[in-house]
């Protein structure tokens, strides 16, 4: 696997532990009891934010690697 793959693989699993981010925040919403809702709210916006600046980066790396003609 070369270097550009492995950059690749990391913004992939960067995604992936947003995502899970994104759903243990919603779970936060659903517990009994009110004192979570803010955290979970709150966590659910960090999340989706990160979420989209790591696609971004991700999409710029991947078209910096083609234009080199490492992917």
């Amino acid at each position: 696997m070369n270097k550009a793959k492995l950059v690749m693989f990391i913004y992939a699993l960067a995604a992936i532990l947003s995502m899970v981010g994104i759903g243990f925040s919603v779970s936060l919403i659903g517990v009994t009891g009110t004192e979570y809702d803010k955290a979970g709210i709150i966590g659910v916006i960090a999340c989706v934010l990160v979420m989209c600046f790591i696609f971004m980066m991700a999409f710029k790396t991947k078209r910096k690697f083609k234009e080199q003609g490492l992917l």
